[in-house]
C-alpha cells in the first residue's frame, strides 16, 4: 500500500508496542494453547517476540511475504515460507491492512490461530484475535520503521 495524501500518520513508540503486544498475549491465553508462532516480516517480529515470551512459547519461525509490492503477475510474491507443522501454530503479524497477506498466510497455514496488533476494516475478517480497529485513512508508523 502507498502512503496517500489524506493519510493520516500515527507514531507508535516502542513502549507503546511492548504494551500492546503483552496485551495481545493475555488475551490469546483465554482463546487457546500455541507451542509455535510464526511471524509474518518484518512487522510481526518484535510483537512475535514479546508474545512469545508472554506466552512461553519457544519455537519461532518467520513467513516473508511483499504485500505492497506486487510481483508482475499481480499476486503476491512469497520471499521465505515455514516448515512449521500447521496443528498448533500461532499467526503474528503487526498489523493487518488490506488483508492480501492475512489471506494469503491463512492458507498455508488453514489451522492456525491469527493475530494482529493493529486491523482496518478492509483485512479485519481475516483476523482470530486483535487488539486495536484503525481507520482505513491511518498510517500507523512504527517505531523500527525509518523516519524522514
Amino acid at each position: 500500500m502507498s502512503e496517500k495524501s489524506s493519510t493520516r500518520k500515527r507514531k507508535v513508540s516502542w513502549k507503546k508496542i511492548h504494551k500492546l503486544s503483552k496485551a495481545c498475549a493475555q488475551l490469546l491465553k483465554s482463546k487457546g494453547s500455541w507451542n509455535k508462532i510464526v511471524a509474518i516480516t518484518r512487522g510481526g517480529l518484535i510483537p512475535a517476540a514479546i508474545i512469545a515470551k508472554e506466552l512461553d512459547i519457544k519455537i519461532i519461525d518467520t513467513v516473508s511475504i511483499q504485500s505492497y509490492e506486487k510481483t508482475r503477475r499481480g499476486r503476491l510474491n512469497i520471499l521465505k515460507g515455514s516448515v512449521l507443522s500447521r496443528d498448533t501454530i500461532l499467526l503474528i503479524d503487526d498489523i493487518v491492512d488490506t488483508g492480501q497477506t492475512a489471506a494469503t498466510v491463512k492458507t498455508m497455514f488453514p489451522n492456525a490461530h491469527f493475530a494482529a496488533i493493529y486491523v482496518k476494516p478492509t483485512g479485519k475478517h481475516l483476523v482470530d484475535s486483535f487488539i486495536r480497529e484503525i481507520k482505513r485513512d491511518v498510517w500507523i508508523v512504527f517505531p523500527w520503521e525509518p523516519t524522514e
